[in-house]
């Protein structure tokens, strides 16, 4: 009752005859059902992306490019409140209603902010262009990695996205002028990062362009249409690239350039209108939590101070004894013995790398684990256009017919910042048993609606992953590997100073340069890691918080579960009962684990 009470106060107060819409009697499957179009339809890329069936996607969608425009954007989160007020209108118990009510109320936003934009990963998403992701970067990378194309209808879906680009990006120029217009504007070094990424984009040859190459591999495989047809086809899509897309990207190059005038020099969200309130909804729905800021601040520094003590331990013993953590972490980064080559070669054993540690934890995930998911996983490199600002790592979901992997992203643009030493945290963190184990699973579990075999909860999703690196470690996936277990502590270092440097950003304002400072400093992490970071916090507010919250929250009940079963307390029964649930706010893991903890008793 409690969540339910929380949710109507968040979607603010439905007008007398939106009051008269709501049907008590309406079967909960098709609000369910409902939902789930109301959320695709707008969203016909996240459709390719999932592979989803035409029915649940609000009929075909491959050929079809989002509108992003004000009105459009304004028709979404007005469709998901009136869903989510019909729900919280229900008297019923379901587990199903209790989330999905949840779940309409994040892809809604919070009705007080019509800026940004809703992604179907990030909820209300700030900025709808910044340098990190957003429309003019997600949908590409849909287009060229996901939409798959077997047969001339599917060719041609795919020209004719590319001949409604300049559409396209016609309406989100328009989203950047109506939030601008209330004085909503990313901060200016966000506008020059986006600038660069624009121009990065539309940086090669047309003809070379990843919409073309990756068009030309995907239907040379296919036997239906013969060669002249194919000729014809990838000349289409190179013409296209060349008159619509590559323009489209040069008047957004032209706004973002104007926007550079009006452009705070502030870092923090706070310096946006209304702000703050903005930042303490973003703590409470990507933080999944009812901590403060200042508390969350606090809790940061603890954990920094906790793991760089146990940090310190291992250097201790490895020899290594002058000066602080942060700088016995920059020197050991720097230690030839720990660095791939910079070169082809040194990547492509980078790669061979990583894919052994996943072969390795896979064949002990049976210790730890009851089910296992039937997705595949592929490790791939950053395309050259995206290593600028991409992450270090990313997982990107398997459509639901398994027909492509699930897929773990490594950006390789700095050789120096994938050490050795880390890489097994992050091929933990971003496949076995991390993401992708618990997407792929929560992608199997057809018996619940669409919305939540998709789920994105940030403090589940990242609390899970980034508990899956301390399980990688109880299994002994460290064992006489001193360093790469430096390497875990590191990363969970990182993800603590997280909690520090994000509510530094947006709640005691700090600047994008005290920033970078305490995290370089602290962690020992490599400049360039370092600025792509504290840049991502700047225009993903509170994102960063679910990592470490998520965690200890996951570990408590577990701890808790041991103390009160003891000898009956089951390792695997209790992943299987986080995971095949799928992912659920915090509020609700908690009652599950109470209750399953009561059954077992």
């Amino acid at each position: 009752m409690k969540a339910k009470i929380l949710l109507i106060i968040g979607i603010g107060i439905l007008s007398s005859c939106q009051h008269k819409q709501v049907n008590n009697s309406v079967d909960l499957n098709t609000l369910y059902k409902e939902s789930t179009i109301t959320l695709f339809k707008a969203r016909p890329s996240s459709s390719t992306m999932f592979g989803l069936d035409e029915q649940l996607a609000g009929g075909k969608f491959g050929h079809r490019l989002a509108d992003f425009s004000p009105d459009a954007e304004a028709k979404l989160r007005h469709g998901l409140r009136l869903i989510n007020h019909q729900l919280s209108s229900l008297n019923t118990t379901d587990d199903n209603t209790a989330v999905m009510q949840n779940l309409t109320r994040y892809f809604s936003g919070n009705q007080a902010f019509d800026i940004g934009y809703i992604d179907v990963w990030m909820g209300l998403s700030a900025f709808v262009v910044n340098q990190i992701n957003g429309p003019l970067i997600d949908v590409p990378n849909t287009m060229i990695t996901n939409q798959q194309i077997n047969n001339l209808d599917d060719a041609n879906d795919y020209i004719h996205r590319l001949d409604h680009f300049d559409l396209f990006v016609e309406n989100i120029l328009a989203k950047i002028s109506a939030d601008s217009d209330k004085e909503w504007v990313p901060p200016l070094v966000i506008v020059n990062k986006s600038i660069k990424a624009m121009k990065s984009f539309i940086k090669p040859d047309p003809n070379k362009h990843p919409f073309v190459k990756s068009f030309a591999n995907k239907i040379d495989k296919v036997t239906t249409i013969n060669p002249q047809q194919k000729l014809e086809l990838i000349s289409k899509v190179k013409t296209l690239v060349t008159n619509k897309v590559y323009p489209a990207y040069k008047s957004v190059v032209t706004q973002l350039n104007d926007l550079t005038l009006s452009a705070r020099t502030d870092s923090g969200i706070w310096s946006q209108p209304g702000g703050e309130a903005f930042y303490k909804d973003a703590v409470k729905i990507l933080g999944d939590t009812d901590l403060t800021p200042a508390q969350i601040h606090q809790l940061g520094l603890d954990e920094v101070h906790r793991i760089t003590k146990e940090m310190d331990r291992i250097l201790q013993a490895q020899g290594t004894s002058d000066g602080t953590v942060g700088q016995r972490m920059t020197e050991i980064n720097d230690d030839p013995k720990f660095l791939y080559e910079d070169s082809d070669k040194g990547r492509k054993l980078l790669l061979k790398d990583i894919n052994g540690y996943i072969d390795e934890i896979s064949s002990r995930m049976d210790e730890q684990f009851a089910t296992r998911p039937k997705y595949a996983i592929e490790v791939r490199k950053f395309p050259k256009s995206r290593e600028e600002s991409a992450p270090g790592g990313m997982y990107t979901n398997p459509p639901l017919d398994g027909s492509a992997p699930g897929i773990y992203w490594i950006n390789l643009r700095d050789i120096k910042a994938n050490p050795k030493f880390d890489l097994k945290t992050l091929t933990y963190h971003e496949a076995i048993p991390g993401h992708h184990w618990q997407v792929a699973l929560n992608l199997e579990q057809d018996s619940l609606p669409m919305l939540r075999r998709i789920a994105p909860y940030n403090a589940y999703v990242e609390g899970w992953a980034l508990y899956s690196e301390k399980v990688a470690a109880e299994m002994g996936m460290y064992e006489n590997d001193p360093y790469s277990d430096l390497g875990r502590l590191k990363a969970e270092l990182f993800r603590a100073v997280r909690l520090v440097v994000d509510t530094g950003l947006h709640y005691k304002r700090w600047s994008r340069e005290k920033a970078i400072t305490y995290m370089a400093e602290t962690t020992g992490t490599v400049e360039s890691d370092v600025v792509a970071e504290i840049e991502r916090y700047m225009v993903w507010p509170g994102q960063a918080l679910g990592y470490k919250l998520g965690m200890i929250n996951i570990l408590k009940l577990r701890a808790e579960a041991k103390q009160q079963l003891g000898d009956k307390f089951d390792i695997k029964g209790f992943h299987d009962l986080v995971l095949l649930g799928g992912a659920v706010p915090m509020e609700v893991l908690n009652t599950k684990v109470v209750n399953w903890v009561k059954s077992q008793q």
